[in-house]
């Protein structure tokens, strides 16, 4: 594992098993994340960025398990732990901001006490006073308001919003040297997204602390991130810098992304959509996962899954077609910024 690194996912497989058949939800995925680092995990719903996000957390539940492949994180491979060492890392080392905070957080227990939990358990505070401060200090960073009355407040209470923010805080009070963050801010108004961001490269700058940030909000990729992955039906189909990905998207997928969001002074009649729908992870087509969607597909890419080519310095696409022409939607979207 290079010393850059702080975590390094190699040809990672993870299926779930049903009666149906075998749901290959992770395909073959290679992610790095450097050290200090934000890196962006993009896909429509069902491609597969949750389940590569609870694999590296082994929080896999029956009929889900990881097949095959490597997790290195600090220089262990995750998949090797025994579920003790897991918990060691889990929460100090690696935490996670999960996508539904109404099911996430206990409904009996004020959500005060449940962030202070975290803080207990890893030996972080040395009393309960310093415990409730370092708590109500981290729901004032996140924008929760009164945070000493919201503090006493049980889940209930609160609005999906503002329940969202105290998992934000629960993951980010232990100063994690990886934070995974699943739609962190799908439920924020604008104005706290744009301050939960904000906190997040802060404390990037702060402790070095890396963060996988998982979305379909391009515009939350653009905004905070270094380096981005597109994910599409469990397989890796394009990576590359951020400004490389949005100037000169390479893989069909990524354009027809590009392409979908809406831009002022566009036709308000018409918004692009990319044709046909996600293939079931039960029956994947023979060839590329997306050739039945995409215009440009032909003979050799329903028939051959491509290998993901180099096609610029560090910019990676699965396509037989990768190195051909630049995208004018991705030239346009990537206009006008520094």
């Amino acid at each position: 594992m290079s010393s850059d690194y702080l975590l390094e996912i190699e040809d990672l497989h993870t299926s779930i098993y049903t009666d149906d058949g075998v749901l290959r939800a992770v395909n073959g995925v290679n992610l790095r994340i450097p050290k200090g680092t934000i890196v962006g995990l993009v896909g429509e719903s069902g491609c597969g960025k949750s389940m590569t996000a609870r694999s590296i957390m082994r929080l896999l539940r029956h009929p889900a398990r990881i097949d095959s492949g490597r997790i290195l994180f600090g220089g262990k491979d995750l998949t090797t732990l025994t579920d003790k060492e897991m918990r060691e890392i889990s929460g100090r080392d690696i935490s996670m901001i999960f996508q539904e905070p109404m099911t996430s957080l206990n409904p009996v227990l004020k959500v005060g006490f449940q962030v202070e939990e975290t803080l207990r358990v890893h030996g972080l505070a040395a009393s309960k006073e310093e415990a409730k401060r370092k708590v109500i200090e981290m729901f004032e960073r996140v924008g929760i308001p009164e945070a000493e009355k919201r503090y006493s407040a049980y889940p209930h209470e609160l609005s999906g919003g503002l329940r969202q923010r105290v998992m934000i805080a629960m993951a980010m009070i232990l100063k994690p040297k990886l934070l995974i963050a699943d739609e962190p801010t799908t439920a924020l108004d604008v104005t706290i997204e744009a301050q939960i961001l904000r906190l997040m490269r802060d404390l990037c700058k702060e402790s070095g602390m890396s963060v996988l940030i998982i979305t379909h909000n391009l515009g939350v990729v653009a905004e905070i991130c270094e380096y981005v992955y597109v994910m599409y039906a469990g397989y890796i189909v394009e990576h590359a810098p951020i400004f490389d990905l949005f100037d000169y998207p390479r893989h069909p997928y990524t354009k027809g992304l590009m392409a979908s969001i809406p831009r002022i002074g566009g036709n308000p009649e018409y918004l692009y959509t990319i044709p046909g729908v996600v293939p079931n992870l039960l029956h994947l087509p023979e060839g590329c996962p997306f050739s039945l969607r995409c215009s440009a597909a032909e003979e050799e890419c329903r028939k051959t899954l491509p290998e993901l080519v180099r096609t610029d310095e560090d910019h990676f696409s699965r396509c037989v077609k990768a190195c051909g022409e630049q995208s004018l939607e991705g030239r346009a979207y990537g206009a006008g910024r520094e």
